[in-house]
């Protein structure tokens, strides 16, 4: 549940959640000093995790591709971070952003730690990752999702929008109306 407005679109967004057990979240942009928090993030992703993520078991990021993910722009490309206090320091423990594909359309990708998910962090990040989205003007979110990836399935089902799936090989694609 949101506890406080956001400062707006772009590089200082910032909202305060609880999750379902009444832990404390900060959802905000994601920032180019958040490199070393990424990657410690994504090192509390666990194989299968990592699979369903990236459709591959990744074991690490090239420089390159971790310089893509820190460096956003809030209009063509847009990334949160999910913030909790984990072992006494704000840790993130989540992400998800929106990567513009077409006008009006852009791609949604989300990776909670696995240690946090079942807790609400996933739908925290859609729900302010949609706002941002109609705010921007976006008419449809897009996402490949592996097809034995029932939670994020059901995350998209009960995200509050309508919704598209349709079933390929070994993915599901998912179209979320925005308007």
């Amino acid at each position: 549940m949101t506890e406080q407005a956001s400062t707006g679109p772009g590089p200082h967004y910032a909202a305060m959640e609880h999750l379902r057990d009444g832990q404390a979240l900060s959802i905000r942009a994601l920032r180019p000093g958040d490199r070393e928090g990424l990657l410690a993030a994504f090192a509390g992703l666990g194989e299968r995790s990592r699979t369903l993520r990236f459709f591959a078991p990744r074991r690490g990021f090239s420089e390159r591709e971790v310089d893509y993910f820190v460096n956003v722009d809030f209009r063509e490309h847009v990334a949160l971070v999910a913030e909790a206090e984990a072992g006494g320091a704000p840790t993130l423990v989540g992400g998800g952003r929106f990567i513009v594909t077409a006008p009006g359309t852009a791609e949604l990708a989300f990776a909670v730690a696995d240690a946090w998910q079942g807790r609400g962090v996933g739908a925290a990040l859609m729900r302010h990752l949609i706002a941002l989205a109609r705010g921007s003007g976006l008419s449809e979110l897009t996402a490949e999702v592996l097809s034995d990836n029932a939670p994020m399935l059901a995350l998209f089902r009960r995200c509050g929008t309508p919704v598209e799936m349709r079933r390929e090989r070994r993915t599901v694609h998912v179209v979320l109306r925005l308007r």
